[in-house]
């Protein structure tokens, strides 16, 4: 399953109203640890597709969420389940990391 882009227009569509947890990675083109975590949150949305959505929403191109939700560092990556924001880490963090938090919002 590849990352999906999303904008401020179709995130309550595409994160709230999702029937899986949603993991979202807030970006930026200039970024220089949102480029180190890209390939972290690809292979994350590999291993975790039965479990997670994940996507991508650019802080440039959108920032009405990214202000909604107190961006102020990025990449923040947030996890959404059931439409609430439940969870987020900051920073261009080890797939481990990532993964540990994700572990705690998978349904088993």
């Amino acid at each position: 399953m590849s990352v999906s882009q999303v904008m401020d227009s179709t995130f309550d569509e595409e994160v709230l109203n999702h029937n899986q947890p949603v993991l979202v990675d807030f970006w930026a083109p200039w970024c220089g640890p949102c480029r180190l975590v890209a390939p972290v949150v690809d292979e994350i949305a590999q291993e975790y597709s039965d479990s997670f959505k994940v996507v991508k929403i650019n802080t440039d191109d959108n920032p009405g969420i990214a202000s909604k939700y107190g961006i102020r560092s990025i990449p923040s990556l947030m996890i959404f389940k059931n439409g609430i924001r439940v969870d987020m880490v900051i920073g261009a963090i080890p797939k481990s990391t990532l993964a540990a938090t994700l572990n705690k919002y998978v349904d088993s």
